[in-house]
């Protein structure tokens, strides 16, 4: 449990403020699309050398990344917009990666690698976990500015500076890696949760982006505190039960939360307010 609670604890300082800017850009979906993508890399890598952390990881981040790029490249070179294309490479991944784990593993491992094990964490999976939370923020306060700008008027960005093409491919690095990270612990069909729900969540709490940032990880953390006691005290599935916490705070949040939530949107404002 102390394992599980340090990785998911690194996994929440680094997913959610990549889900914000994945939000702001109305980039939301991509994130699914993409933690399916990394499936067939990561089979691969079960293929050639079992549950071994490092084939794994390596085959998620070089399909990941393939993925993106392609997708990018059908985008620019077709009439097929980039939703459309992620969604194309995203089915065709799934189908791929479950047949490539299907032809050697058990059904035991094809569940390890959707759902994860979480509470087998180990030292190369907490460092790694670590490490690519590391990175996360590193080139995220690196690259603050053009991707702010990106999200607001990415059409000015692309006017004044040529750093619109490479901080979007870094941008998408990062999603994948984290996508990666949060495959070791919650699975291919759950890492995302850890990513996006904070981030809408923060939505209701914060407007701007000095707020959003911090909300988004104290939700993570607060989910992944209480998912994990529940399945602890419960004996629930672990990765589950901490999105399903990530769920139950979104929809608090929706409800009570000051910035544009249901409750206080039924209060009439006093005159002249709002």
């Amino acid at each position: 449990m102390r394992r599980a609670l340090a990785g998911c604890l690194a996994l929440s300082l680094s997913a959610p403020p990549i889900g914000v800017f994945l939000m702001l850009r109305r980039m939301s979906l991509m994130s699914e699309a993409m933690s399916h993508a990394i499936l067939p890399g990561a089979a691969a890598g079960f293929l050639v050398a079992g549950l071994s952390l490092p084939a794994m990881t390596l085959g998620g981040l070089a399909a990941g990344l393939a993925v993106a790029l392609l997708a990018g490249l059908v985008t620019r070179s077709t009439v097929l917009k980039e939703d459309a294309s992620l969604a194309a490479f995203y089915l065709i991944s799934l189908a791929a990666g479950v047949l490539l784990v299907s032809l050697r593993g058990s059904q035991i491992d094809l569940l390890h690698i959707l759902f994860g094990t979480v509470l087998a964490l180990d030292d190369p999976a907490l460092l790694l976990l670590g490490g690519i939370a590391t990175v996360t923020l590193l080139v995220l306060a690196a690259l603050y500015r053009p991707l702010v700008m990106e999200c607001v008027d990415p059409l000015f960005l692309r006017t004044v500076s040529r750093a619109g093409g490479p901080v979007h491919l870094a941008f998408l690095g990062l999603v994948v890696m984290n996508l990666v990270g949060g495959f070791q612990a919650l699975g291919t069909l759950l890492a995302v949760g850890l990513m996006l729900l904070p981030a809408v969540t923060a939505r209701f709490w914060a407007s701007d982006l000095s707020g959003l940032i911090p909300v988004s990880m104290l939700v993570a953390v607060l989910a992944s505190v209480v998912g994990l006691s529940l399945s602890y005290h419960a004996d629930l599935p672990t990765g589950p039960a901490i999105v399903l916490a990530a769920g139950a705070l979104y929809l608090v949040s929706m409800m009570v939360g000051p910035r544009g939530g249901l409750v206080y949107r039924l209060v009439r404002p006093r005159h002249l307010e709002a």
